[in-house]
């Protein structure tokens, strides 16, 4: 039994057909007066939820979107930030450093002013022994700049100590609270003679020695200040050393002893100054290091 032939339209004619359908009844919409208001209705309740729908996915995926820029936005703004919080640290730093070594050659530049009688060379400290104290320390200037051996060195307005060793451009310091340190001194206010011995175990409670006083009239007190003395024969006159902290009679009651607070900072030293003129003394002062 043969089978009835299906019938079939090209594709081409459905689609004209469909086109010329649709157009006919936009004819008839706009030229009658055909009411489309079930249609309207169906297509209410079966579009709009639909495109309700569509736009509900499209607005989360555009969210997500936006949300993943900001997120990159965020990230690279908080890159930027980070490394300009970097740098004005850095910045920062600096200045601070900056401020702090301004200080130091305002103070430089003061004792330079205060002691314009001698010639001076500013120098750098650029290394030290080991230990909290700079006991003995090098500089950075020579024999290039007028530097020689037993030149004073200070600081922070007193005495620092005497140049020991020199090169062309290099020169080794020992400071006053140097174990081995014993410098001929006085009493301002009174002119009483006595010595300032360096003792490194003393200085960790911010104080050197002091020996010998005569105070036959017992008029020194604490807080009295204590200055290179005249008789000298390395240490210029009158270079401030420190101020009288404690004294007791020694066991002849004749000589008293006690501690001095020194005026430069030993456990901070950077920058110092040379007094490249030295003392000429026919002889040495006995005791005197």
């Amino acid at each position: 039994m043969r089978k009835k032939k299906r019938f079939s339209m090209p594709s081409k004619y459905l689609l004209l057909l469909l086109t010329l359908l649709c157009v006919g009844l936009m004819f008839v919409t706009f030229s009658a007066s055909v009411s489309l208001s079930p249609v309207q209705t169906v297509s209410g309740y079966l579009i709009v939820p639909i495109q309700k729908g569509i736009n509900e996915v499209g607005r989360w995926f555009s969210d997500r979107v936006d949300y993943r820029a900001t997120i990159r936005e965020l990230q690279e703004e908080n890159q930027a930030l980070t490394e300009q919080v970097n740098d004005l640290t850095i910045q920062n730093s600096q200045l601070v450093q900056d401020t702090y070594e301004l200080s130091r050659l305002r103070s430089l530049y003061d004792l330079d002013v205060k002691y314009s009688e001698y010639h001076k060379v500013a120098a750098r400290v650029i290394g030290k022994d080991p230990g909290n104290w700079f006991s003995t320390f090098l500089i950075d200037k020579g024999t290039d700049d007028g530097i020689s051996v037993d030149c004073n060195v200070i600081a922070d307005g007193g005495l620092v100590g005497i140049v020991t060793g020199v090169g062309k451009d290099w020169a080794s310091v020992r400071s006053i609270i140097d174990d081995s340190s014993r410098v001929s001194s006085t009493v301002l206010s009174t002119s009483d003679g006595c010595f300032v011995n360096g003792d490194l175990q003393l200085m960790n409670e911010g104080e050197i020695r002091i020996v010998q006083l005569l105070d036959e009239d017992d008029k020194v007190a604490v807080g009295d200040e204590v200055v290179t003395s005249h008789i000298s024969s390395k240490y210029l006159e009158g270079i401030p050393i420190g101020y009288i902290d404690s004294l007791s009679y020694d066991a002849n009651n004749l000589t008293k002893s006690g501690t001095l607070i020194p005026i430069a900072d030993f456990q901070h030293l950077h920058e110092v100054l040379v007094i490249t003129d030295k003392k000429e003394m026919p002889s040495e002062v006995e005791g005197e290091e």
